[in-house]
This record gives structure tokens, sequence and C-alpha cells, in this order.
């Protein structure tokens, strides 16, 4: 089983029904083209499958944490992280921090100056699949195998 997975919010805000927004909301996705690290567990996998219409997910390596934290990582006041946050966390370098969070020993909600998500653009030259089927009726959405492609033409 994975340690941590990359989840990203495909969808928008309408027409998602009240549990399925609790859900999002707890998974810290409150808006479209959001992506977040969870650690996984029996119940964070649950709650992706429960969700699967409007987000999609892969387990997450050390490169992709790395390049996320470095384009897309952000503090409070939307400010890049400096080496001074990290030393803030308990952490010496980014390095340390991305393996960390691939690992599943941390989580970004927990990393108390750290926003809980990436704000992503929309991808470069779109979306390959359909973003309104599964990934495996041809589509973006659930559980994606090509997700790290899709990440990178996001940042």
């Amino acid at each position: 089983m994975a340690q941590a997975f990359l989840v990203l919010r495909i969808t928008g805000q309408a027409d998602v029904p009240h549990w399925a927004v609790t859900t999002l909301k707890l998974l810290k996705l409150d808006k479209k083209f959001r992506a977040t690290i969870i650690p996984a567990k029996d119940n964070t996998l649950g709650m992706l499958k429960k969700i699967q219409h409007y987000i999609s997910w892969q387990e997450i390596d050390i490169s992709t944490t790395k390049e996320l934290l470095d384009k897309k990582g952000r503090k409070a006041g939307y400010k890049k992280i400096t080496p001074d946050d990290l030393a803030e966390i308990g952490f010496k370098t980014i390095d340390e921090l991305a393996s960390s969070l691939t690992e599943g020993k941390s989580s970004l909600s927990k990393l108390s100056p750290l926003k809980p998500w990436f704000a992503l653009a929309p991808p470069k030259k779109g979306f390959k699949r359909s973003t309104k089927k599964l990934y495996g009726q041809k589509g973006v959405l659930g559980h994606n195998k090509e997700l790290n492609t899709l990440i990178r033409r996001m940042m």
C-alpha cells in the first residue's frame, strides 16, 4: 500500500451534494484545481473513493512532492516558503520535508505556517481525457495512474 496520496480536485463547486462538500472540506479541497498531499490510511482511502467523481488521486513520489513544494508551496499571506519557515517547522531542507510528506510521516494540514493545499492552474494544452468520466472509462477522475504528468502541466 502507498505511503501518501496526491489528491487533485477536478470539478468546481456547482451541483456538488452536501456530503461530498463536507468530505472535500475535510481534505482541504475547497476550490477547483487545488491539490493536497494526504497520508494513506484506511479512512482516507474510503474518503477518496466516496468522492471519486469530483477528484483525481495517485500515490506520490518524492520528485513530484519536491517540485510541488518548490513551485507552488505557500505560507500565510500567499508568500513562497523560505528556509526560515522550514526551520520553524523542524525541517532542514525542502528535500527532508518532501520525503517526510511522501512517506506519510507528516501531513500538510499539521504544518502550521504552510498552506494545506497547492493552488494549480488549468493544464497547459488542456485535458487529454474527459473530465466527466473515471480513469477506467477514458477519463481523469478517480484513481488516475497518469496524474503526475497532469500535475506537471498544471504547475
